[in-house]
């Protein structure tokens, strides 16, 4: 078969060569070289007023209020600055001499007042003395501290509690301690070795003990108020 030929070849190849460009890769066949008098001079691209006029159709501008640069204006004094500067000096406070901290061979030198050295924050008047917010927060605090004792007492009078008072409390520490100390003698007194099972159990009591009263002497010193069950 025949091969196939467009019939839009010839429009393609002649708009192939309308649009190519003869000096593509060398240039412009000819260039324009620009003249050496028209070179850049400064401020030459920045916009420029047009020429102000005095007179816009045959009528002067008004004058501006504002004064010229040049103007300067007559100020008459009538005052004896001599007599009042004396007069100033006669009547004004001697000034106190300043403190200075020297602090090398070579005499350098610094105010003593701004370096802090000087105490002038103990010395005042509030100084030590609580904030107000603080005495309110507390007295707050004391507040509700109390409010609460007085909720748990209503509570525990309810519930038919008893308060351990101080003494109680300080002859059950006593003692417990004793027992403690009763009972550790005895847990230091058992063998080392445990090869029967009488003495396994027989440790493993001591020990229960001497746990539960180490709970007990902590609860009571951690705590302020005990409460017991009245039975």
């Amino acid at each position: 078969p025949l091969r196939f030929i467009s019939k839009f070849r010839t429009f393609v190849k002649h708009e192939a060569e309308k649009n190519k460009s003869q000096w593509k890769t060398m240039g412009p066949a000819k260039v324009a070289v620009p003249s050496p008098n028209d070179f850049l001079q400064k401020h030459s691209k920045e916009p420029k007023l047009a020429p102000r006029n005095k007179e816009q159709d045959g009528k002067k501008l008004p004058q501006l209020s504002v004064p010229q640069r040049t103007y300067r204006p007559v100020i008459r004094i009538k005052k004896n600055f001599i007599a009042r500067n004396a007069l100033a000096v006669i009547k004004g406070v001697p000034k106190k001499p300043r403190h200075f901290c020297v602090d090398s061979r070579q005499g350098d030198k610094y105010l003593l007042e701004p370096s802090g050295l000087v105490p002038k924050y103990i010395k005042k008047k509030d100084y030590g003395v609580t904030p107000k917010y603080v005495i309110q927060r507390n007295e707050e605090i004391k507040k509700r501290e109390e409010e609460y004792e007085a909720s748990i007492v209503e509570e525990l009078k309810k519930r038919a509690m008893k308060h351990l008072s101080d003494e109680e409390k300080t002859s059950i520490l006593q003692a417990l301690k004793k027992n403690w100390e009763e009972t550790n003698r005895e847990f230091q007194c058992l063998p080392v070795q445990t090869d029967t099972r009488y003495k396994r159990m027989h440790k493993a009591k001591v020990e229960m003990k001497l746990k539960q009263l180490e709970h007990d002497i902590e609860a009571l010193e951690k705590h302020k108020w005990v409460y017991i069950a009245d039975e």
